[in-house]
């Protein structure tokens, strides 16, 4: 068949199948939707999945059912109250769960007990959904469709139930040779080699193709090869050069678009009627169309019934299990399918891998629906098959013992309960601790401690072999301890014991026994340290594993601190820690009695810093000097009109009223100094992180203004007011100021040129005056210098401190007074009456 032909002809079967298959299996959703009410009675909610729980909440969110909702139609459908609380707890646990596949975020309880979601989705007109508020003739369908993630299923029902799979014929063969032309076909001839043509030809219903020169050709009912052959020779009678041995001209004929046939599905379908389907369908194709067998559908016993006669009996499952699809036979014209009612079904339940339920057939034993059912798990407790039948009064209970699977016949409504393994070892020992091989052994017949340890490769070296412990399950199971010797049972034949089942050996190592044993090195070292004792450690192996000594180091003075462990508690004289002191050089050789001194646990080693070890110390002036940058201290005693000096004295433009210097707070600096040695000391007994953030807390620089007298300094150097230098100080000298800001509670917070024929009360005026909340007798000024002065009192007057060039004048807030409760209230009432009283009383007389 030429290749152009072949394509078209499969893109017009395509696509009549697909109209076909979509009308179809819309109208089979519709039908779907309206299955039956399903029982609940026998779920177990613990071997429902997450996924499966999952699917159920979102289809619960899909059509906005409250919890309610959800568990009244569990209810009705036979869900015993314990498995519909457990299933609540796990739809919690899953609605909270943040990191979901979905990545939905949970509702809140609240909101839960209204509506798991809110149905937001607009329809987009191509689907069909059902509202169980709106279409109330619907809401048990609807509701079943919420709880068919949950349910157990009919084995077999999958298949017709997915989208994946829709039975449509191969499309990329070419046309079965035994397909039977019928009306509507078209039959495709091409007529090539010394005569060039073609037809497309439509069979009539009458059966016949008008064959253009030739007249009508009857096809129905032949094959394509049978009409093929017969056109063929009506065609030989105007091509001549069809005839004879050697033909010079061919023909080619193929079916073009197909017709459609008209199949009947009846009993118990989901959907049945009369559906239209292309010609080359098959039973499977017309069973998905229709929505398959419903809940009193057969799987096993389905009959195609072909001009009144049986022709066929179809068992689905037979496909399920083996994959043959030999019953998927093709439809014609006027067939029917017939699904008969089920005869019998049982329900595997527990550790099998497909525990659902199943449709069997009469004579079909035990073993026969173990295969059906996928076989058991690994866990599966293989031996023996409990059953729970029905005797037509009241329910009864036995077992199947393995040897009668193959011989035991299920009846309609048994149940097969598989259970697991039980969770425990029959011939387990272990052995845990210092030895080379722990882990769990099996328990052979006459195994001993001393055949456990040699399995085990033996106790390390760090054993502690006075006392290892054996755990024993009493008969009750209650525990029991057994001590023993590790030397006596591996050296004396009758202190050996023999194990059981479960006994647990723990071989402990002497040094879990006891403290850690550390010892820790500080100041003038690289790194301060705590490290882990080593017998035989020198003072030196410490210092070098502390990464030596810094430059300040002084090797003369070494200082190791001891704990003491034979104080006499009844002596107040009694030492509470030894100190010795050793000198060692920068090479750290050391003298004779630092050379034999072993360090012991815990012992604490200082190194101290050389006498006269100075760092360089700096300082910085700034502002109107004529050399402005970084000078060193040189001399202890060097002052502030010494580094005036060195700086080139002031400019023209310096206000040395309003020098300042900006100095370190040495004693703050001192704690944090000490408070970091010792987090470094406990820096291995604290959190990493926590401890960085408390050293960088430490670490941050306090600095403060010191109030001077610069003019009076340059004037005397060397008196009073000329102060010592330290490290880290700042000396500022502004230019010449003309301005004083006034801030607080005025009016209006101002700056204001200065003019010292002023005084404050001019400036406080200049800013629009004293506000209602301003505490006036309070009012401070603060000098370009840094210092401060505040407002005084004598007798009834306030004296105020005078302005200068660059000061800023502060009022401070008086606060809220609190006001005056119910019982002070009372209070005062009371006195200023009695105080009205005596007054009254005294003039009265």
């Amino acid at each position: 068949m030429p290749f152009n032909l072949m394509t078209k002809l499969h893109l017009r079967i395509f696509f009549i199948l697909t109209v076909f298959v979509v009308f179809n299996r819309v109208e089979t959703s519709h039908a779907q939707n309206i299955i039956t009410s399903q029982n609940l009675s026998t779920i177990d909610v613990n071997t429902l999945t997450d996924d499966q729980i999952q699917k159920l909440i979102l289809q619960a969110q899909s059509s906005g059912m409250t919890e309610n909702e959800l568990e009244q139609q569990a209810m009705q459908r036979g869900m015993p109250p314990n498995q519909i609380a457990l299933l609540k707890q796990r739809i919690s646990q899953l609605s909270q769960n943040k990191d979901s596949k979905n990545n939905q975020k949970s509702n809140t309880p609240q909101e839960t007990k209204r509506s798991y979601i809110a149905s937001n989705q607009k329809n987009d007109g191509n689907s069909k959904t059902l509202n169980p508020k709106n279409d109330s003739l619907k809401n048990a369908a609807y509701f079943d469709k919420v709880f068919d993630y949950i349910r157990v299923k009919v084995f077999g029902e999958d298949l017709f139930n997915n989208n994946n799979l829709t039975f449509e014929p191969n499309l990329r063969i070419p046309t079965p040779s035994n397909y039977q032309l019928g009306p509507d076909d078209q039959l495709s001839i091409d007529i090539y080699g010394f005569s060039e043509t073609a037809y497309k030809l439509t069979v009539s219903p009458e059966g016949f193709i008008r064959i253009p020169n030739i007249g009508p050709v009857f096809v129905n009912g032949l094959s394509i090869e049978q009409a093929r052959k017969k056109v063929t020779s009506e065609l030989s009678k105007i091509y001549t050069g069809m005839r004879g041995s050697h033909p010079v001209t061919f023909v080619q004929i193929t079916l073009g678009d197909i017709r459609s046939i008209k199949v009947v599905i009846v009993g118990e379908v989901k959907l049945p009627g009369t559906y239209t389907l292309p010609s080359l369908a098959t039973l499977f194709n017309a069973l998905y169309s229709s929505g398959g067998p419903d809940k009193n559908g057969s799987f096993r016993n389905i009959e195609l019934i072909r001009n009144g006669k049986v022709i066929a009996a179809v068992d689905i499952y037979q496909f399920l299990i083996t994959g043959e699809a030999k019953q998927n036979l093709r439809l014609e014209d006027q067939d029917v399918i017939k699904i008969n009612p089920y005869l019998k079904r049982v329900e595997f339940r527990g550790e099998v891998k497909r525990p659902e339920i199943f449709e069997l057939k009469t004579g079909e034993t035990l073993e026969t629906l173990l295969k059906y059912a996928g076989g058991f798990t690994d866990l599966a407790y293989a031996h023996r098959i409990r059953v729970l039948r029905n005797n037509g009064n009241e329910k009864t209970v036995s077992d199947v013992a393995e040897n009668e699977f193959s011989t035991f016949l299920p009846d309609r409504g048994d149940e097969f309960e598989i259970g697991k393994i039980i969770n425990r070892f029959s011939n387990r020992v272990q052995i845990q601790g210092e030895v080379f091989r722990p882990g769990t052994y099996g328990l052979e017949k006459g195994l001993t401690l001393k055949g456990l340890l040699n399995k085990a490769d033996g106790i390390k070296e760090d054993a502690f072999t006075n006392r290892a412990t054996l755990r024993r399950l009493l008969p009750d199971n209650s525990p029991e301890i057994i001590s023993f010797d590790i030397n006596q049972v591996l050296n004396v034949p009758d202190s050996d014991i023999v194990l059981k089942r479960e006994d647990s050996i723990f071989v402990s190592s002497r040094f879990n026994l006891r403290e850690k044993y550390t010892v820790s090195i500080a100041g003038e070292v690289m790194k301060s340290d705590t490290v882990e004792w080593a017998s035989n450690m020198h003072l030196q192996d410490l210092i070098i594993m502390a990464g030596g000594l810094t430059d300040a180091a002084s090797p003369k003075r070494i200082n190791v601190i001891r704990r003491v462990k034979d104080s006499n508690p009844l002596s107040k004289l009694s030492p509470i820690a030894r100190s010795f002191e050793f000198d060692i050089n920068k090479d750290l050789k050391s003298n004779d009695s630092a050379k034999d001194f072993i360090l012991e646990p815990f012992d604490n080693v200082f190194i101290r810093t050389l006498p006269g070890y100075e760092i360089q110390r700096y300082i910085y002036l700034g502002g109107e000097v004529l050399y402005p940058g970084t000078y060193a201290i040189t001399f202890k005693n060097e002052k502030i009109s010494d580094a005036i000096n060195a700086a080139g004295g002031l400019t023209a433009e310096a206000y040395p009223e309003g020098g300042t210097v900006i100095r370190k707070n040495l004693v703050e600096k001192f704690d944090r100094d000490q408070q970091r040695e010792q987090l470094k000391l406990i820096s291995k007994s604290t959190d990493s992180t926590k401890l960085a953030k408390l050293i960088n807390n430490q670490q941050k620089d306090i600095s403060e203004p010191v109030g001077i007298n610069l003019d009076k300094i340059i004037a005397n150097p060397g008196s009073k007011y000329d102060l010592l230098l330290l490290d880290g100080d700042s000396i500022k000298v502004p230019q010449k100021l003309e301005t004083v800001s006034v801030k607080g509670q005025v009016l209006y917070p101002v700056k204001i040129r200065f003019d010292k024929q002023n005084d404050l009360s001019y400036y406080i005026n200049a800013a629009g005056g004293f506000s209602k909340r301003a505490a006036k007798k309070r009012t401070y000024i603060i000098y370009a210098n840094g210092s401060v002065k505040s407002t005084t009192r004598f007798f009834l007057f306030n004296n105020y401190p005078s302005v200068k060039a660059g000061s800023q004048i502060f009022v401070p807030d008086k606060g809220e007074k609190p006001p005056i409760s119910a019982a002070e209230l009372v209070g005062l009432t009371s006195g200023l009456a009695s105080i009205a009283v005596l007054i009254f009383t005294i003039f009265r007389k």
